[in-house]
């Protein structure tokens, strides 16, 4: 689970950060997400109104980077794929969340309902 893919920076696509984020999260095993002492970090939607995104990345770097202003008490965890496959996105999905995916400096980037997420892991991975 460490950062050992090439930190090629984010696209300005977030279509391509989102294929991205489902490669290399499969060929690591985890994705990152940033937690601080109020719990995970949060955003509101820039397309639903009243609905929070709750941000992940494919690599440690890019999580890593958004550990300033708001959330510079946060630090980057990671965490196991299956976890987030079979846990984290039906969970998600019951507390009315959206997933933040591989967004870049300034928060721009995908928001996906996490089953749509999980379909997308489940196409890619042939099931």
């Amino acid at each position: 689970m460490n950062d050992i893919i090439a930190t090629d920076p984010l696209s300005d696509d977030p279509a391509e950060n989102l294929d991205r984020f489902i490669v290399e999260a499969m060929e690591l095993g985890c994705v990152w997400g940033l937690e601080g002492p109020d719990g995970w970090a949060l955003s509101a939607s820039e397309a639903h109104d009243d609905v929070d995104v709750m941000p992940f990345w494919s690599q440690e770097g890019f999580a890593r980077a958004h550990c300033q202003d708001d959330w510079k008490d946060y630090k980057p965890v990671a965490i196991e794929l299956v976890e987030f496959l079979e846990d984290w996105l039906p969970g998600m999905h019951e507390d009315v969340l959206l997933v933040g995916i591989n967004w870049n400096e300034e928060l721009e980037g995908e928001e996906l309902e996490p089953l749509d997420l999980l379909e997308e892991f489940e196409l890619e991975m042939g099931e």
